[in-house]
């Protein structure tokens, strides 16, 4: 029988690459997406870390929608930023999802730094819960270490992925095709461990 989950997400982009990703792995499974529900509520994505906020938005979600939800959130980690803009990564410019801004600020916040000195990674963390049993939440991670050129390289992508350079494939995010960033990207890394624990967790339930 199709398991139904929801995946709590605006990105109809995230919800395609999941469910491709479920059908590759042979998991019944039919993802919903906030564009499902009718008024989905708003989470203030007030967490200190990945972590917190994937798991404020998939119980939120998963209390109003009373499906399984899945909800993700990652971003960048730069060490010589202190670890930003980490869970600040989407509006670290100034506003939401504005990539040409983001990416100036992050350029200009690491002016002067050489390259060999500007290590960061990119972190993922997956939360998937059951409506009414948070303390059975299946918690995710990936990483995928790399460094912040100065000059960005490549088209594809989004975000910081023209900036973000993966020594072991020599390319940055924006240079590799989708099938090289899911095999060594933070979110490639957690979908996988998320596809090896789901069955077993699903079952406690079923």
């Amino acid at each position: 029988m199709t398991q139904v989950l929801l995946f709590a997400t605006n990105n109809q982009n995230k919800v395609k690459e999941l469910q491709s990703a479920f059908d590759k792995a042979g998991l019944d499974i039919e993802l919903k997406s906030n564009a499902d529900l009718e008024n989905p509520p708003y989470v203030n994505e007030k967490g200190e870390t990945f972590e917190a906020n994937a798991a404020l938005k998939a119980h939120a979600l998963a209390e109003y929608s009373k499906l399984p939800t899945l909800a993700d959130d990652s971003g960048l980690r730069v060490d010589k930023l202190n670890g930003a803009p980490g869970v600040h990564s989407a509006r670290y410019g100034g506003e939401a999802h504005n990539d040409a801004r983001n990416n100036a600020k992050l350029l200009a916040a690491l002016g002067g730094v050489p390259l060999g000195k500007r290590t960061a990674r990119f972190e993922s963390v997956l939360v998937l819960t059951w409506p009414g049993q948070e303390d059975k939440d299946l918690v995710v991670k990936g990483v995928c270490e790399g460094e912040v050129l100065a000059i960005p390289r490549g088209d594809n992508g989004f975000g910081y992925d023209p900036l973000f350079y993966v020594p072991s494939k020599d390319k940055t995010f924006a240079q590799m095709t989708t099938e090289e960033k899911n095999e060594v990207s933070h979110r490639g890394k957690a979908v996988k461990a998320l596809i090896e624990k789901l069955p077993a967790w699903l079952a406690q339930f079923n």
